[in-house]
């Protein structure tokens, strides 16, 4: 191993064991169970922004049962710009694991984890240490699905209270909303997602934004060129998955991996656009 790898994989353990010094185990109602999530705090008294952070289908945490190393890297990153981050988990209270391999999903991203994600509104919105009015959402894959669904007119959460301020979704499946025709952004909306992509394909991504743009909402779209799925993890080398339930194409297989520049872009923008 190089030096450049040693600093690297010094810098990665840091930043991992930075998260988790911070974190702590929380637990909140929501619509048919009492769900769980893991919560990150800056130091001092607040009020903060917050940022629900909603895992994809292979769920919240790694083989070894820690949160998986994008979750941790992402929570220690928006840590540092002031934000709370809670990742609410939407397998482990149902006794669901993995969901990447499975159609008859036990948490469907336009409905339970919708619910999931408003349940994870109301708890912030109890906390001293948040901002009411200030609490984004930013989800992957399946969580970036989730995103989709949570920010149209009709799922908004009818509590009195502060709406969701802004969205993030990182390669969100697109096809179903865009092809319904009747998807709408409530909401300030930005999808990252890369070009080479063949889990959850770029197209119909851009379709849908084109659409809502025409109707005159605040929703944008970075295509990232040569990138697959996954490209903001901190270190994954490409590699083809098989037996998944959905992809681009019907098949079974689809890539994901690391791609630095577009990794690099979406640590800066992804910040930038969610500040208050």
């Amino acid at each position: 191993m190089n030096h450049l790898h040693i600093v690297a994989s010094a810098l990665a353990l840091t930043i991992l064991s930075a998260a988790a010094s911070a974190a702590e185990t929380v637990s909140f109602p929501g619509d048919d169970v009492t769900l769980s999530g893991i919560l990150y705090r800056p130091a001092g008294n607040g009020p903060f922004p917050a940022v629900i952070a909603l895992h994809g289908c292979s769920g919240l945490f790694g083989k070894d049962g820690s949160l998986s190393p994008r979750h941790a890297d992402w929570a220690e990153r928006l840590m540092a710009k002031g934000f709370i981050v809670l990742f609410p988990d939407s397998f482990g209270p149902r006794g669901a694991k993995s969901q990447c391999k499975t159609k008859d999903r036990v948490t469907r991203p336009s409905r339970e984890r919708v619910e999931d994600a408003n349940a994870a509104k109301a708890y912030l919105q109890t906390r001293r240490d948040v901002k009411a009015d200030a609490i984004s959402l930013l989800g992957w894959s399946n969580g970036g699905s989730v995103v989709l669904y949570a920010v149209e007119p009709r799922k908004k959460p009818d509590d009195g209270k502060p709406d969701f301020a802004k969205a993030v979704a990182f390669y969100p499946g697109c096809r179903i909303p865009s092809e319904s025709g009747k998807w709408h952004a409530r909401l300030p909306l930005l999808i990252l997602i890369g070009a080479a992509d063949d889990w959850t394909p770029a197209q119909p991504c851009r379709d849908l934004v084109a659409d809502a743009k025409a109707e005159g909402e605040p929703v944008s779209i970075k295509i990232y060129p040569d990138a697959y799925h996954d490209f903001d993890h901190p270190n994954l080398p490409i590699r083809l998955h098989r037996g998944l339930a959905y992809t681009a194409d019907g098949g079974s297989h689809a890539h994901t991996g690391t791609n630095p520049a577009a990794r690099a872009d979406a640590l800066t923008r992804v910040p930038a656009f969610l500040a208050p």
